[in-house]
C-alpha cells in the first residue's frame, strides 16, 4: 500500500509540473482507438484545488489545441496484452495531436476501462480536535475509514469522499470551518487489477512520456456525458467501447459505484464477421453504415451488398437484407444490455430516487439501440455526447470521446483524492448505493 501511496504522490506532483509549464495531454487508451487530445493551461484558473473537497468544478481554463486518434492495437477488453504494439499504436497519436498543437508534450493523464474494477463503499468517523473542522480533522476521518482487506494483486485507482457529516448534520459537501463535535465520512473506493494499471504506466513509460495521472474510462465517460442534474440526483452512464462496457453510477456529483463488462462493440462486429464470412474491416463498415437492432418491414427488402477481394466473384458479389443484419447484432447487443442490467442490479441501481440511464462510447451509435435499452433495464435511457470543451475539433465531439473529454474535465479540477492528505491506510458490492441513498433522503 506504501507504495501506491508515493506512486499517486509522485503522478499528482507530475500533474503539478505538467500545470506550471501550461501543457498536457490526454490519452485515451481503448480498445478500438487511442485518442490523445493536449491541453494549454492559460493561466486563469491554475489551482489544482476545487471548492469543495472531491466535487468536480465547471470547465474552466483551458482549451483543446491537438487533437488525434489512430486504431488501437495490442489493447483487448480494455486492457493491454502487447506491449510493444500499444506502445506504438501510443506514440503514433501523441505525435500527430503534439504535430497539430505545435508543442512537445511531457506529461500525461491516461484513462483505461476493463481491469475488473470493483467498488467499496466505506465510512469513518471523529472527535473534532478543536470544535471548528480543520484540514486535519478531514484527514483524520477519512484515515479512520474501514478499508477491507482487498487481494494483494488489487490497487486502489479512485478513493473520494463523497459524502460528509458533522453532528447530525449530513450532506454536506466540505466541513472545513464548520463546528461540531463528531465528523463522519462516507467514501467511495474503487479497486482495479494492479497488473493492467502497471502494464500502462510501464507503457507510456516506453513512449518517453511521465505518467501524471490515471483514471477508470467508466468514471470520465460519465463526468463528460451526465448533465448536471443527473450528476446530481442520481444516474447512471454506461459507456458502450469496443472491448468493455462501463458502468458508472453518480449521485450528488460524485461517483458512488462502478464495473465493468468485458463485452462491447467489437464483440458486435465479430459476430457480423463470423456470420456473414466476411473479414472483420468489411464487418465494421457494414455495422457502422447498415447496423441497427430493430428490424422493420422496410428491411426485408433492403439489400446490402458485401463487397470483397478474395478473388471469388460469386463470393465477393452478395448480398444481405438489412433484416438478417440486425438478426445477427440483436443478440450480442442484448447479451451486453442484460450483463449491464445484472451490474445495475447488483449495485443496488434501482433504489435511487432517480433512475435515468445515458448511453455513450463509440457502440452507442447503432440506431435503435435507446429503445432496446430501456426494454432491457427498464428505465429511462438517452442517448449522451460529452459536453464541449474550448478548442475540440468537430471530430472529437461525438459520444466516442465521452472519456476522453471527461478526462480533459479530470486534469482541469482533479479531485481531492485521500492520497492527498497524509493518510496511513490499510466487497461490499451495493453498500455505497445504499449509504448515498440514505444520506441523500436525509438531506432532500
Amino acid at each position: 500500500m506504501i507504495e501506491l501511496y508515493e506512486s499517486q504522490r509522485a503522478m499528482r506532483n507530475m500533474r503539478k509540473v505538467a500545470m506550471q509549464r501550461g501543457v498536457i495531454a490526454i490519452l485515451d487508451v481503448g480498445s478500438s482507438k487511442i485518442a490523445c487530445l493536449v491541453l494549454r493551461f492559460d493561466g486563469t484558473d491554475r489551482s489544482l484545488e476545487t471548492d469543495g473537497i472531491g466535487s468536480l468544478a465547471g470547465q474552466s481554463g483551458f482549451r483543446v489545441i491537438g487533437a488525434a486518434t489512430t486504431r488501437s492495437r495490442g489493447v483487448h477488453f480494455g486492457e493491454i496484452d502487447a506491449m510493444g504494439e500499444t506502445e506504438r499504436a501510443i506514440r503514433t497519436a501523441v505525435q500527430a495531436a503534439q504535430k497539430m498543437a505545435q508543442v512537445r508534450v511531457d506529461h500525461v493523464i491516461a484513462c483505461f476501462s476493463g481491469a475488473e474494477p470493483r467498488s467499496y463503499g466505506l465510512e469513518g468517523k471523529v472527535d473534532i480536535a478543536d470544535t471548528m473542522v480543520s484540514e486535519q480533522d478531514i484527514a483524520r476521518v477519512l484515515s479512520a475509514c474501514d478499508v477491507p482487506d482487498f487481494s494483494p494483486g488489487r490497487e486502489v485507482l479512485h478513493a473520494q469522499p463523497v459524502n460528509f457529516a458533522l453532528d447530525h448534520r449530513s450532506g454536506l459537501a466540505d466541513p472545513r470551518g464548520q463546528i461540531g463535535q463528531t465528523l463522519s465520512t462516507d467514501m467511495h473506493m474503487l479497486t482495479v487489477d494492479a497488473m493492467a494499471i502497471q502494464n500502462l504506466a510501464h507503457c507510456v513509460k516506453r513512449c518517453d512520456l511521465e505518467l501524471a495521472g490515471i483514471a477508470s474510462s467508466a468514471y470520465a465517460s460519465g463526468i463528460s456525458s451526465l448533465v448536471e442534474d443527473e450528476q446530481e440526483l442520481g444516474a447512471a452512464c454506461i459507456d458502450l467501447g469496443g472491448g468493455a462496457t462501463g458502468v458508472s453510477i453518480f449521485m450528488k456529483k460524485h461517483m458512488i459505484y462502478a464495473d465493468s463488462v468485458r463485452m462491447g462493440g467489437d464483440h458486435v462486429t465479430g459476430d457480423i464477421s463470423m456470420g456473414l464470412s466476411v473479414p472483420m474491416a468489411t464487418a465494421e463498415r457494414i455495422k457502422t453504415f447498415y447496423g441497427g437492432v430493430v428490424a422493420t418491414g422496410m428491411d426485408d427488402r433492403e439489400m446490402i451488398e458485401i463487397g470483397g477481394d478474395t478473388g471469388d466473384w460469386h463470393h465477393d458479389r452478395r448480398t444481405v437484407s438489412r433484416a438478417e443484419l440486425i438478426g445477427i447484432m440483436r443478440p450480442r447487443v442484448e447479451e451486453i444490455l442484460e450483463e449491464v442490467r445484472a451490474r445495475l442490479d447488483v449495485a443496488g441501481f434501482e433504489h435511487l430516487p432517480s433512475q435515468q440511464i445515458v448511453l455513450t462510447g463509440g457502440g452507442s451509435q447503432i440506431p435503435g439501440l435507446d429503445g432496446l435499452a430501456s426494454k432491457i433495464l427498464g428505465q429511462q435511457v438517452r442517448l449522451g455526447r460529452p459536453l464541449r470543451v474550448h478548442g475540440l475539433p468537430q471530430a472529437a465531439t461525438g459520444p466516442g470521446f465521452a472519456s476522453a473529454v471527461g478526462l480533459c474535465l479530470f486534469a482541469a479540477h482533479p479531485q481531492d483524492e485521500w492520497w492527498d492528505f497524509e493518510i496511513p491506510v490499510e466487497r461490499y458490492a451495493g453498500r455505497s448505493i445504499m449509504k448515498a441513498v440514505k444520506w441523500f433522503r436525509d438531506n432532500w
